[in-house]
């Protein structure tokens, strides 16, 4: 037969237990890394497969690609490969702008991913993620770049969602509300939700990136 109390001792030492554990939990948040960092030699492997925005008029390019990160723990440079098709060959040279946008939700096409990501609450361009324009060559774009942007801790963009816009960003200089907050980049083209991978799309789209370069 237990000692009389023994019950309610038991609880405040698993209560004392647990919230010692939030603490820990909430003093390493940031520095915390998926499994995966472990099994790939200290970095992290992502992939978005970019689709066409399911409420497009007929005139606008349907964009298909996806995009590639790794990052090495725990504050590495993101590093990002980026493939895109769809654009008219001829005819239509305009940059076009990337961003990481808020949620990963597509229940309503590209227009459910909300605003672009900004944990800081600061003006375009500074958000973590507006990776700036590229200008589709041949009706591609390709490029190979860094961004401020991350896959760790409290601030990572996994499960979040990019978006290619209609517009080239006007950076901010635009002169209005827009400008400041999303860059008058216009409609949304097409977007994709980030997610863990393994290093095979990566390791092997960037040997085909280099090998280009070396082309060109």
């Amino acid at each position: 037969m237990r000692p009389h109390g023994s019950k309610s001792v038991l609880g405040v030492a698993m209560l004392v237990l647990l919230a010692g554990c939030q603490q820990c939990v909430s003093a390493d948040s940031d520095t915390l890394a998926p499994p995966e960092v472990s099994q790939h030699n200290g970095s992290l492997y992502a992939a978005c497969k970019m689709r066409p925005s399911t409420s497009l008029p007929e005139d606008l390019p349907k964009v298909y690609g996806q995009m590639l990160f790794k990052q090495d723990y725990p504050q590495g440079k993101l590093k990002v490969l980026l493939r895109f098709s769809g654009f008219p060959r001829e005819g239509d040279a305009e940059p076009r702008a990337l961003h990481i946008h808020q949620y990963g939700d597509l229940s309503q096409g590209c227009d459910s991913t909300g605003g672009h990501y900004n944990p800081h609450g600061v003006n375009h361009p500074y958000h973590p993620g507006d990776f700036g324009n590229f200008e589709p060559q041949q009706g591609k774009i390709t490029a190979a770049i860094e961004s401020e942007a991350t896959l760790f801790g409290g601030m990572s963009a996994i499960g979040r969602a990019v978006v290619l816009h209609e517009k080239i960003d006007d950076l901010g200089q635009g002169g209005d509300a827009g400008s400041l907050l999303h860059g008058n980049a216009g409609r949304r083209l097409g977007c994709c939700i980030i997610g863990i991978s393994s290093p095979k799309l990566w390791n092997m789209h960037s040997k085909l990136y280099n090998r280009q370069l070396t082309r060109n």
